[in-house]
């Protein structure tokens, strides 16, 4: 295995590290000393110094160079005014993580946390363990005799760091920064969203393991995925590259040779190796769309790429190796594909550790302003020119879009078509009434009632009966009773509360019936097969 340089990062120590003429030779100095030990090269230093301690960093620098020639030490300004004050350090330490140009695939990296104020040491500490620093911590120790020339000993340390609140509150702005990004900087509302993204945020930066996004078509699973791969990227905790893939456009031979490349002569046409898009992602993120489209083949040889970071290329008898981070997307109800045999379980208990549902647009009406805000800006800027809604426009366009009329079913897309289309025929770039209404009767044109019974917040299979009662339930069921379950859950699901659902199913005989409780009648109906509203409608991540 070729050598890996190890870098070792440390503050300029001013006291400890002092010392002039020969006599500084008979005394331990910590930054001099790490580069003493037969056991730990040290390849290069980077020696952070103030600027008013510029010679004396200088003369550690030369004796380190003395002391251990191998070593190439790096001298890099630090400022502050206050060196006690928790803020200031922290700041000034998190810009030179940020600036620095890390390469954790090929270097190797400590952080000696010896010297320096007990403020730098804490500030050190907590910026490695957020791996802006992507280190490991250090520390050195004097020899317990002191003698002439001695390199002491060295370890790793534990701090207590639980009553530092300053850098805490600090850390917790880094967080909601992280969290934000992830959400486009748009301000959403709604508390079941953000709890999501504050989970998802968690995961992306503690784990490694796969992450499961569901949802339906448009509810913004490819750009979530993007954005974790930024967040991480920008963490340093991944170098490669984001290889984004839909695997619903994957078909027959295609396929295998899309994901896990060909040797050239595999296949007819094969005029050349391929590498394959797993290879591409190698020490990156590789996003499969739609992993539910994949065939048992392709399911197979993923599931092993997982678990070993190897796989054999179509017509190859070479194993290659790949190591990548997984995030699968899908619309499907994995867990019950899996169980009528329709999708892998070992595959599916493989990516479910970590399961995320980004609900439908229709689930979050107090979030459709920001995203409009935030699809008004981005028109702005594809089109050159400020777009904006008056008054007028802006309650009519808001109204219908928090209205059940608004079915949104291809999500944030039709948020996005719809906002895209207003501003390119706005003159001056000003959306009208009149504008807003010509959109609205196209919306509504575009949901027709076709649509409506296959595109719904889910999945795309349309047994739902037997995804929410349970195959076993669902096959004793009458067939005259399992077709009249399966449209009262398509219309469930396609509506924001009970009441609504009730409005839809009972609306010919309520013109007949005044008094009627369509929310009752449907809430009986349901309890004939032992179900509630949350399970109908899927709010309890049933088939979702």
């Amino acid at each position: 295995m070729p050598h890996r340089p190890l870098v070792v990062f440390g503050l300029l120590g001013t006291t400890l590290d002092a010392g002039k003429g020969p006599a500084r030779w008979e005394r331990w100095r910590p930054t001099v000393a790490l580069c003493q030990h037969e056991d730990l090269v040290v390849d290069r230093l980077v020696l952070l110094h103030e600027p008013d301690f510029t010679a004396m960093a200088e003369v550690v620098s030369e004796d380190v160079r003395r002391a251990s020639p191998e070593t190439t030490v790096e001298r890099l300004a630090v400022s502050w005014k206050d060196p006690w004050d928790f803020e200031e350090v922290f700041s000034a330490l998190l810009d030179i993580a940020r600036a620095y140009p890390w390469k954790p695939e090929r270097e190797d990296y400590l952080v000696h946390i010896t010297t320096g104020t007990h403020v730098a040491q804490i500030c050190l500490f907590l910026l490695i363990e957020s791996r802006y620093f992507p280190a490991r911590v250090l520390q050195t120790s004097p020899p317990k005799k002191q003698a002439a020339g001695s390199a002491g000993s060295y370890g790793i340390v534990d701090l207590d760091l639980s009553r530092y609140d300053k850098i805490a509150s600090r850390f917790q702005r880094e967080r909601r920064e992280g969290q934000s990004f992830l959400k486009a900087g748009i301000e959403t509302k709604n508390a079941g969203f953000n709890k999501l993204i504050e989970r998802i945020e968690q995961v992306a930066i503690a784990s490694r393991a796969p992450v499961l996004l569901m949802g339906p078509t448009g509810a913004g699973k490819s750009q979530l995925a993007a954005r974790i791969y930024e967040l991480k990227k920008a963490r340093r905790q991944i170098q490669g590259e984001f290889v984004p893939v839909n695997c619903a456009t994957l078909r027959g031979d295609a396929a295998m040779s899309t994901l896990f490349g060909h040797k050239r002569g595999a296949f007819t046409g094969a005029a050349a190796d391929r590498p394959g898009l797993l290879r591409k992602a190698d020490g990156g993120l590789l996003f499969l769309d739609e992993i539910g489209e994949l065939g048992p083949d392709e399911q197979a040889m993923l599931l092993r790429a997982i678990e070993q970071k190897a796989f054999y290329p179509v017509g190859g008898d070479a194993e290659v190796k790949s190591d990548f981070l997984l995030i699968a997307g899908t619309n499907r109800d994995l867990g019950a594909r899996a169980a009528r045999g329709e999708f892998r379980e070992d595959l599916h208990a493989r990516i479910n550790l970590w399961t995320f549902r980004l609900p439908a647009l229709r689930e979050r009406p107090e979030d459709i302003e920001p995203n409009l805000e935030y699809e008004l800006e981005m028109a702005s800027r594809t089109l050159g020119t400020n777009v904006t809604l008056n008054r007028a426009a802006r309650e009519a366009f808001l109204s219908f879009a928090t209205s059940p009329r608004a079915l949104w079913i291809g999500n944030f897309r039709d948020l996005n078509a719809s906002v895209t289309r207003m501003a390119t025929l706005a003159q001056g770039g000003r959306v009208t009434k009149e504008l807003v209404d010509e959109e609205i009767e196209r919306l509504e044109a575009s949901w027709s009632s076709s649509r409506v019974e296959t595109a719904r917040d889910g999945a795309s299979d349309h047994d739902l009966a037997a995804l929410v009662l349970g195959s076993a339930e669902a096959s004793r069921l009458d067939r005259f009773d399992r077709a009249q379950l399966e449209e009262v859950l398509r219309v469930c699901r396609a509506s924001r509360s009970l009441s609504e659902a009730g409005r839809t199913l009972f609306a010919e005989s309520r013109k007949e019936r005044t008094t009627v409780n369509d929310a009752d009648r449907l809430r009986k109906y349901l309890a004939r097969f032992g179900l509630d509203w949350p399970r109908a409608s899927g709010a309890d991540g049933a088939a979702g």
